[in-house]
């Protein structure tokens, strides 16, 4: 059976794309330092394709904080009510590696195959 694919352009797209890989994009966010729920969402709001909201991220952090991905702390906040910072765990780390050894190796196969069809077209 085939299927019509949206224009690449497509929200829709975007956001199944996003779907596979939003939980490693904040590890990769967290390897570097500890942050706290909104600032993830800052960060990745800020960059093209990773449009994501606070609905988004608080569920997700939840889930990996029971997965032992993330750890977490509380500290009291210079603006308001006390924030719990994340932390990626040493399972999170395990976690990102293999996720980046196989997304590079599924990128450049994907990479070939829109290149040879490229070529081929």
């Amino acid at each position: 059976m085939y299927r019509m694919v949206p224009p690449a352009q497509s929200p829709a797209l975007t956001a199944q794309l996003r779907k596979g890989v939003l939980e490693y994009c904040v590890m990769a966010l967290l390897q570097r330092d500890e942050r706290y729920a909104f600032d993830l969402v800052r960060e990745l709001a800020g960059m093209d394709g990773m449009v994501i909201s606070e609905g988004t991220i608080y569920p997700m952090l939840a889930r990996m904080r029971r997965d032992g991905s993330v750890e977490t702390t509380w500290r009291e906040s210079p603006s308001g009510p006390p924030r719990r910072y994340y932390r990626l765990s040493s399972e999170g780390r395990k976690a990102l590696l293999g996720f980046k050894k196989e997304w590079s190796r599924f990128r450049d196969a994907v990479d070939r195959v829109i290149d040879e069809e490229a070529r081929d077209g």
